[in-house]
């Protein structure tokens, strides 16, 4: 519709275009969004994360979509109304029907980016897997979905470290984002063939118990100096290789760990695995 007829008839403006494919998928999150300013930013947004950027910040993006200042990119993400909620799961329904009930791989990753300052809420000094250290930055448990070679994310969790705990936070392990992360996978109804994960949640038994109460198959991770309490109809032989093993003070060698359903092919039972 014409800009002047709208004002003239006191309509809301259509929000401004930006590229074809970013306005085609938003549209299907336009609802979600009172205000047509919101819904630019929303789209802004999706064409700097696509946007060949060194760093995906917000006067960056500003500068990409040609406004004046991220200053409205800001109060979108900080002080609008609208649901992160109510976007995720619209999002989640949106991939499950494109899966059409097939079975995914889930791959539970722990991310960490170095973050200078202190303003940003949960920054703090932490191992980050980024640059291999400790430093001062954010770290987050996320899911990724993997289909046919093609990966997406599914949820994103931020580690809240204790010292930056707000009064109506509560703090929660990084093993227990995954295990939160698992459940609310099965609970939005999406059919899990295989979890695989790094050793943080791959030596945890509450990460393992929780895989095993849903009889999910996974391949997880393991150091090469972890040990696990076999089942007592299984043994290990003391053969030359376990022999050797021991000396090297490795004496059951595993870089990864299987289980999940029974079968031939699992490497390790979840049953007594240590954390």
């Amino acid at each position: 519709m014409d800009v002047e007829l709208q004002i003239l008839k006191h309509l809301a403006r259509d929000a401004h275009p930006t590229v074809a494919i970013i306005d085609e998928y938003c549209a299907e999150y336009k609802d979600l969004f009172k205000e047509v300013r919101n819904y630019e930013c929303f789209k802004y947004l999706h064409v700097g994360i696509i946007a060949p950027l060194k760093r995906k910040s917000l006067p960056e993006i500003a500068k990409v979509v040609s406004i004046n200042s991220a200053q409205s990119l800001h109060h979108f993400i900080a002080n609008s109304d609208w649901s992160v909620e109510q976007l995720r799961s619209r999002r989640l329904n949106k991939i499950k029907k494109a899966l059409k009930g097939n079975a995914i791989t889930v791959v539970i990753d722990e991310t960490g980016d170095r973050k200078k300052g202190k303003k940003t809420d949960y920054v703090a000094r932490l191992y980050l897997g980024s640059i291999g250290k400790i430093d001062n930055g954010i770290v987050s448990v996320n899911a990724y979905g993997v289909y046919c070679n093609i990966t997406f994310p599914l949820i994103v969790k931020v580690f809240k470290p204790k010292e930056t705990l707000k009064s109506e936070d509560k703090y929660q392990t990084k093993i227990e984002l995954a295990v939160e992360i698992i459940t609310e996978l099965i609970n939005e109804g999406f059919n899990i063939k295989l979890v695989l994960a790094d050793s943080l949640s791959g030596e945890s038994s509450q990460f393992l118990s929780k895989l095993a109460e849903y009889n999910l198959g996974y391949v997880v991770a393991i150091r090469s100096n972890h040990a696990v309490w076999l089942p007592g109809s299984q043994s290990v032989r003391a053969n030359k290789w376990y022999a050797s093993r021991l000396k090297s003070g490795n004496p059951f060698g595993f870089a990864v760990a299987c289980g999940g359903k029974p079968s031939k092919e699992r490497c390790l039972t979840a049953h007594g695995a240590g954390s």
